[in-house]
């Protein structure tokens, strides 16, 4: 989540129990990604962090895709959940990220990011990933990300 603010709910992943979401989890208390989402993660068999949405027509462009901004928006919070781990303790930014498009997406098709981070210094992690829709390629993406300060422990599901 970019942001640096050191209210520790902010930073509390909400598990979803019930519906088509059960078993992902959410940011509990994000108020942009909870209207430009809502943005779903959860942990793969090996350990990696996935994360999800489902498009809408809200996520549309006036031509009937999946709007660059939603992509964008959507990759941010991913970078942050593949990050999750080495962020503990910190509050941080996206310093710099870089996207190339490479694919559409039309209303209902369900989007997911998987990524890793390349390397985790000091006070900045790289961080590269790749969102897809139907296994085909919509988005790669690398990211900076800055540490800024630090804030009360994460709270994971248990």
């Amino acid at each position: 989540m970019d942001g640096g603010a050191p209210d520790a709910d902010i930073w509390t992943l909400r598990p979803i129990a019930e519906g088509p979401w059960a078993g992902w989890a959410h940011w509990a208390n994000d108020p942009f990604e909870a209207l430009s989402g809502p943005f779903y993660t959860r942990r793969d068999a090996d350990g990696r962090a996935r994360c999800a949405f489902r498009t809408e027509p809200r996520h549309m462009n006036a031509s009937g895709g999946l709007h660059g901004g939603c992509v964008m928006t959507f990759a941010d919070f991913c970078l942050f959940v593949i990050a999750y781990d080495i962020l503990q303790g910190s509050t941080a930014v996206t310093a710099s990220f870089t996207g190339d498009f490479l694919g559409g997406v039309g209303v209902g098709a369900l989007v997911e990011c998987s990524g890793e981070v390349v390397k985790a210094g000091r006070s900045m992690v790289f961080v590269r990933g790749m969102i897809t829709s139907a296994d085909e390629p919509v988005m790669s993406f690398q990211a900076v990300i800055k540490k800024t300060g630090s804030r009360p422990e994460i709270r994971t599901p248990s």
